[in-house]
């Protein structure tokens, strides 16, 4: 017992080191990126959930859901961070965005089953009820992608060794970056959603495997073709942002941590 107990303490000790770490780089970070691109990016999310509800193409081959309207947005302000904050600072964002919307869907589930006698009633709780297999897969989908979005922009972004902070680097990593992370959300959310739990739980609607893979990749075309829109302003934000020296002490901390 002595020598599990001796064997067990360094772990802890270790953990607990890590955690509090974790903990003051986050604290830090929340406090060095712009409120304006946070709130874009968690109303973001928000709505790509509330709106992945409600499918706006269905053909034999084809298929999109409301979410491909707002998503282009969040990676986007994901591809912002990970340029000036790096892929990390831009996880920790998409997780903390994500509990977010957890909890905001919590309390639209907790509003909508609530009796009401008002003839709007059906039709909230259609909008704002939601289904949780809908939670479950944009929630495993959005985490996923961010995860694969975000390093890939980064490595991307460091093969740019003569002029990084350029616009044809900041394009490149952007464009390649979001068109696969938003393929690999699309793909795994309409998988998730459509093709395992929607013909248990909605009377055999489905959508086909090919219409699965049809939705990630037009959704990821046209999410694609808002990013090259957008970019230039995106762009700008990363230059100013460089100029002012939004964000360096958290930027300092994470230099001094190796």
């Amino acid at each position: 017992m002595i020598n599990e107990n001796l064997q067990l303490k360094p772990y802890s000790s270790v953990m607990g080191a890590w955690i509090q770490k974790e903990k003051e780089e986050s604290a830090l970070l929340f406090r060095c990126i712009p409120a304006t691109i946070v709130s874009l990016f968690v109303v973001s999310v928000i709505c790509m959930n509330l709106l992945a509800n409600k499918t706006l193409v269905q053909t034999e081959w084809i298929a999109l859901d409301g979410g491909i309207l707002i998503s282009w947005l969040s990676f986007m302000c994901m591809d912002i961070i990970t340029k000036h904050f790096g892929p990390k600072a831009s996880n920790k964002l998409a997780v903390f965005a994500t509990m977010i919307n957890l909890f905001t869907c919590l309390i639209f589930y907790i509003a909508s089953i609530i009796p009401s006698n008002a003839d709007d009633y059906t039709a909230f709780n259609g909008i704002f009820g939601g289904t949780w297999f809908i939670l479950l897969g944009s929630t495993i989908a959005f985490l996923m992608s961010a995860a694969v979005n975000n390093s890939l922009n980064w490595m991307i972004g460091k093969a740019f060794k003569k002029n990084p902070d350029g616009k044809i680097a900041f394009a490149v990593r952007s464009y390649l970056s979001t068109f696969i992370g938003q393929f690999i959300d699309n793909l795994i959310f309409a998988i998730i959603v459509f093709a395992v739990f929607a013909p248990v739980f909605w009377d055999g609607f489905h959508w086909t495997i090919l219409q699965c893979l049809m939705c990630a990749l037009t959704g990821a075309a046209a999410e694609l073709f808002m990013e090259i829109v957008f970019s230039p302003l995106g762009y700008r934000i990363t230059k100013k942002w460089k100029k002012d020296n939004v964000g360096q002490e958290y930027l300092a901390y994470i230099g001094e941590e190796g």
